[in-house]
């Protein structure tokens, strides 16, 4: 029966933990170096420290090695890569195709999203390169995703949940054309949160002051049985730079939609073992969100599917609480029911591009919502039908602080008189099995209903381990033990089954390096991103004739794009000319006219390919 995994981010250990706590299947983590998130890496020891949690419950642990490496890396990277795999690391998340060249131990790699895998052709090829995953592109349709899926065999993996990149991952190159920090090598200073005027060739500002690149975040937890008949099997959750109680909620929410989505009769099961009991109700909106959005999974955002744009701002809004009534008297009344509390935060879009809120003191008998401190609020800032958020939900961060889950492991005990002492066997869900033997007499009991009930409340105290007791046989007349030799019975039996489970762990491994297969264009731009002479030699070796440097090694040329995107500026501003029945009325510039993005002192250009309907930005050229 195929497995669906449940994979989820981890800024350290500590995360890491946390999210196989709450279900996940697999985690993913940067390491100290070479991680595309400079800001989360982590030593082997730590990681390995993660291995050995996660893989008692068959639980894996990836390696997000995904930036690209100059020549005096390699080395270095190799190093790591070594250790890694002796640490227990169970993949490594990769795009730059020079590693392909190296001699690596035998790890499965996946090939990154930054790799740019959005069509049937460059996901057979991967996957003919040695490739265990393809990790698709975040913008493909379900339509697009059954495509690769009919022309390929590979593991496939898809995001589902969380922050979106506007450009297609591994092809954005404006934070590296800014200020020379580069995403493809974990230093994304982010310009597409920032907030940009959008503007005609004649320099009149036809938007100002929004976030014009910035999108809502990912939500597709209500398309995971979409995903799976169009061929996914792993889920992932972005998230390595978020906050803990991110990782548990998100984790714990699509934990429970993949257990359902699999006990209604899906013909898959999970992929990692032991049960989870939460102590919350896991809700996406409570954490970190931009809002939300299918992002494309369903065809082009329209009226149907929502909007996929977060102009007004890159941070935060939390979930939707009501519509302004009225202001009154310095309180704030909503259109409908609500449980804000003092101590809770709210917001509210001020203008285009900003943000404004405030804390709540009280709340009245009539719902009447108070500011706190001498926080003002008025009818300017608030008009009536303006949608108000809480992006702080003080009793459900206290609820997130404490002990949020558990993960247990079923197993089944056998208690037995032995003939050198008393026996205690187990065996889990699993089938693994572990048998200890204490070597004491165990005399007969002189109240055999009192030893018996002794017996049973010790065994069953597994506590803080990673085991339930599901069923306990006393096979041989109860003896009389001290509760002292009875607990130590159970740890003994507890550790032997810890190191039995390890030893069990079927850890996945690479195949041999399979021969070069012709790649299927004779030559590469920039957008290749060979940053070093292993990955220019791998193509070389595959057929193509030219390959550019990466944009990295290389100054750009004027009219360079940047970035390549599904999102479109025009569509999104009702502007779109294809678009039937969106109100052209409303555009202010002539539509073939070129468009501009500035930002202080920086200026590209944006162009619309809307065959492709796909929206590039340039570095300033000449060309208008």
């Amino acid at each position: 029966m195929p497995g669906l995994e449940l994979l989820a981010p981890a800024k350290n250990m500590e995360f890491g933990k946390a999210a196989v706590d709450h279900g996940a299947d697999a985690v993913y983590i940067g390491p100290e170096r070479f991680g595309a998130r400079a800001a989360a890496g982590n030593s082997v020891a730590e990681i390995e420290a993660l291995c050995t949690h996660a893989h008692r419950y068959f639980a894996r642990v990836y390696v997000a090695f995904n930036t690209l490496l100059f020549d005096d890396e390699l080395e270095p990277a190799r190093r790591l890569i070594e250790q890694l795999y002796n640490a227990g690391v169970d993949a490594l998340i990769i795009q730059d195709m020079g590693l392909l060249e190296m001699d690596l131990p035998p790890i499965p790699l996946f090939a990154s999203t930054q790799t740019d895998n959005r069509t049937p052709e460059k996901v057979r090829f991967l996957e003919q390169s040695g490739f265990s995953r393809v990790i698709l592109a975040r913008e493909l349709s379900l339509s697009a995703i059954k495509q690769i899926r009919t022309a390929t065999s590979v593991d496939l993996e898809a995001f589902v949940h969380g922050a979106l990149c506007v450009c297609y991952s591994g092809q954005c190159y404006m934070s590296a054309a800014i200020g020379g920090r580069s995403a493809n090598r974990g230093a994304c200073g982010q310009p597409c949160r920032l907030a940009w005027n959008l503007e005609d060739k004649g320099g009149t500002v036809l938007c100002e002051n929004r976030h014009l690149l910035s999108l809502k975040d990912m939500n597709r937890s209500d398309f995971l049985g979409d995903l799976v008949r169009a061929g996914i099997t792993s889920f992932k959750i972005e998230g390595r730079l978020k906050s803990l109680d991110y990782v548990k909620n998100i984790t714990g929410f699509y934990r429970q939609r993949l257990d359902a989505l699999i006990k209604a009769g899906s013909s898959h099961a999970r992929t990692s073992s032991g049960r989870t009991r939460f102590f919350f109700t896991p809700e996406p909106c409570k954490t970190f969100n931009r809002g939300f959005t299918d992002y494309f999974l369903s065809g082009s955002p329209d009226a149907s599917t929502g909007s996929i744009d977060a102009f007004d701002t890159p941070k935060s809004v939390g979930e939707p609480i009501g519509q302004v009534k009225q202001i009154k008297n310095q309180a704030l009344v909503l259109d409908r029911p609500h449980d804000l509390r003092a101590g809770d935060g709210v917001c509210f879009p001020k203008a285009p591009g900003r943000l404004k809120g405030f804390y709540v003191n009280r709340v009245d008998e009539n719902e009447q919502v108070f500011p706190s401190g001498k926080t003002r609020i008025h009818k300017n800032d608030l008009p009536k039908g303006t949608m108000v958020f809480r992006n702080h939900d003080l009793r459900f961060a206290r609820l997130m602080a404490g002990m949020t889950a558990q993960r247990k492991i079923s197993l089944d005990m056998t208690f037995r008189k032995h003939p050198e002492g008393i026996e205690l066997s187990c065996v889990d869900e699993d089938n693994v099995h572990a048998r200890v033997l204490l070597r004491v007499p165990g005399e007969p009991a002189r109240n055999p209903d009192t030893a018996r009930a002794a017996i049973e409340k010790q065994l069953a105290k597994l506590g803080n381990t990673c085991f339930e007791l599901n069923r306990l046989e006393i096979l041989s007349k109860p003896v009389f033990l001290p509760a002292a030799d009875l607990n130590r019975l159970r740890r003994d039996m507890v550790d032997c089954l810890e190191k039995n489970r390890l030893k069990a762990y079927a850890r996945p491994t690479a195949g041999p390096r399979p021969a070069p297969v012709p790649f299927y264009q004779a030559g590469l731009d920039f957008r290749a991103n060979a940053a070093n002479h292993p990955a220019v030699q791998f193509y070389k070796k595959r057929g193509v004739q030219s390959i550019a440097p990466a944009f990295e090694c290389a100054v750009p040329e004027p009219g360079t794009p940047v970035m390549t995107t599904k999102h479109c500026i025009r569509r999104s501003l009702g502007w779109c000319p294809g678009k039937a029945g969106q109100n052209r009325g409303n555009c202010p510039y002539p539509s073939a006219g070129p468009l501009f993005l500035t930002h202080g002192k920086h200026r590209f250009q944006v162009t619309f390919n809307c065959r492709e309907c796909e929206m590039q930005i340039h570095t300033l050229s000449l060309i208008s």
